[in-house]
């Protein structure tokens, strides 16, 4: 049997880009012979030496102890507690009721999700501590360290023409692909990636985050 191809994932719970990048990546994994291995990456890290630049009410969502590292803190600390295998079912339990829901990133439904995934409730502590941001850190800079500084969120990697691993920004897609075009997409991907000096395909978006 051939191996599967890794794909790398790094993410953050409250993009609804990076929820729909998700979706098309689970549903590659249905038609490609792929492992999709999650990873936190964090908006409110991306964006704390540019708070000053920001439009003031997404800036204040950004600030130190602000509402966008709760989700964050969250799935790394059940990542070090309850292992890697928990960080993909519980962001989809996130990003279910946060976009698809409708609920926000409110603390009852980081909470529900915890519930969903049968994790302890108590988890829900750490959306207010900073017991592991050294780590939530640490997997954030991995991820910008492979792609460069001036991306958002998601952050995919996957292997080049040589077998190491190419990272880009995106796909970004709205709604996100099933069945074939899933497939299509992936195909592409790979194709960009296996291109020497290639870095970027990009249009203006004209479309909001949809999630049928």
């Amino acid at each position: 049997m051939s191996e599967k191809t890794p794909v790398d994932f790094w993410f953050d719970p409250l993009c609804p880009w990076a929820w729909l990048t998700s979706r098309w990546v689970l549903e590659v994994e249905k038609v490609r012979d792929i492992e999709v291995r999650w990873h936190v990456m964090s908006l409110a890290v991306l964006n704390e030496d540019k708070l000053d630049t920001l439009p003031p009410e997404y800036a204040e969502r950004m600030r130190p102890g602000g509402p966008s590292w709760g989700p964050v803190r969250v799935v790394v600390a059940a990542q070090q507690l309850h292992g890697d295998e928990i960080v993909g079912p519980l962001y989809t339990a996130l990003g279910t009721r946060f976009h698809n829901r409708g609920e926000g990133s409110s603390r009852e439904a980081i909470a529900g999700a915890l519930a969903d995934v049968g994790l302890p409730a108590g988890l829900i502590e750490y959306a207010d501590s900073d017991t592991y941001d050294t780590e939530l850190r640490a997997s954030h800079k991995e991820g910008i360290d492979k792609v460069g500084q001036e991306v958002g969120t998601p952050v995919i990697a996957v292997p080049g023409a040589d077998g190491e691993q190419i990272a880009f920004f995106g796909p970004v897609v709205t709604p996100a692909p099933k069945g074939e075009e899933a497939a299509k997409l992936w195909d592409g991907t790979l194709m960009v990636a296996s291109i020497p000096g290639f870095y970027e395909i990009k249009r203006t978006r004209t479309a909001a985050p949809s999630f049928d």
